[in-house]
């Protein structure tokens, strides 16, 4: 069962309220203490997802490791089945639409989240289409028209690709896949919260600097670390920092005001108008968090860093060291403190 936060209102199967706003679980777990079994990957969280079927390529557990040179933990999620984070989400969603009988999958993306939609569409056998930017990284395309999806791409923003896959949601039918809108990928990406948890013994770091664009891992973070508190399974909750793409960053914009630059190197989070805006303001207030943007120099920079000390990322993946940099200069982030970082998409997508 789905229900609106906004308005109250509940539905078996649908993507948004009627009233506009996204659509939750009426139910969300909290299980009791048990031992989680990484050889089940994420799946090892079972109790805690909304999902009854599982759609599934072994994804999770992605390495948790010290990096040095930046006082952190990096969690590597780029050595997912497809290359990202976002079959954390997929994995979930796919399990979802398996679940109410989807016959065909809908998804707009810059490239990540299509890819991984697609696979897993692919793992489930249900047809897939994927909007996607004109412009959109051809390595990308590749990944998603291999796994058998077709490929609609669309001109002009970001925004507008999505108010395309919309407009053919509406009109020509198929179940709405959206990262952005879809409860199911939000319960998936919260299992990086939990493997956290468990790969440091139920410890939570003083912070996490994540990457923001949509807020798919940012909230997936939140509700993660939440949910385990909640359950009891901690006892607080980390600072949730986030980095942004200097010109397209509206919070950022919205907590600190106008802010200069442009980063077109960071194409995985050029978001201009998030699904989410509110709750991610409320989840930076509730972790007593933050939002900052990197410029493309910054970004590059960094890229050129984590290659150089043998983490072989995608652009995007370098904004948010970058940001832990730019958070420890500020005074954000102090000189000992715990810090956790993802490492997002893999370098072999570029």
């Amino acid at each position: 069962m789905l229900y609106c936060p906004a308005c109250g209102t509940e539905y078996d199967d649908r993507w948004r309220c009627e009233c506009g706003h996204p659509l939750e679980f009426a139910e969300e777990p909290r299980p009791d203490r048990y031992e989680p079994d990484p050889r089940e990957g994420l799946w090892a969280y079972t109790p805690f997802l909304p999902v009854e079927k599982r759609v599934t390529l072994g994804e999770g557990y992605t390495p948790l490791v010290d990096a040095p040179k930046w006082d952190a933990g990096f969690k590597l999620e780029y050595v997912f089945p497809t290359g990202s984070f976002k079959d954390r989400g997929a994995t979930a969603t796919l399990s979802r639409a398996v679940e109410v009988g989807a016959e065909r999958v809908v998804e707009d993306s810059s490239g990540n989240a299509g890819a991984a939609i697609a696979t897993y569409a692919a793992r489930a056998g249900v047809d897939c289409t994927i909007y996607v930017p004109a412009a959109v990284k051809e390595s990308k395309v590749r990944a998603i028209e291999r796994a058998g999806a077709e490929v609609v791409r669309v001109e002009g923003s970001r925004e507008a690709v999505t108010e395309a896959c919309v407009e053919a949601v509406e009109t020509c039918g198929g179940w709405y896949a959206s990262h952005a809108w879809n409860p199911a990928f939000f319960a998936g990406t919260a299992t990086f919260a939990y493997e956290v948890a468990h790969q440091r013994d139920w410890t939570v770091p003083d912070a996490v600097v994540l990457p923001l664009g949509h807020g798919t891992l940012f909230l997936g973070a939140y509700r993660g670390f939440r949910a385990l508190r909640e359950a009891g399974w901690t006892d607080r909750m980390p600072r949730l920092l986030g980095v942004q793409a200097a010109g397209y960053d509206p919070i950022t914009q919205a907590l600190h005001g106008s802010s200069d630059g442009r980063n077109d190197l960071a194409d995985g989070i050029q978001i201009r108008e998030p699904v989410r805006r509110d709750e991610i303001l409320t989840a930076i207030e509730a972790t007593d968090g933050d939002a900052i943007s990197v410029d493309a120099a910054a970004t590059e920079r960094e890229l050129d860093a984590l290659h150089a000390n043998g983490f072989y990322t995608e652009s995007t993946s370098a904004v948010a060291p970058a940001g832990l940099r730019e958070y420890r200069e500020r005074g954000v982030i102090d000189a000992d403190a715990d810090v956790v970082v993802p490492l997002t998409g893999s370098g072999l997508k570029t």
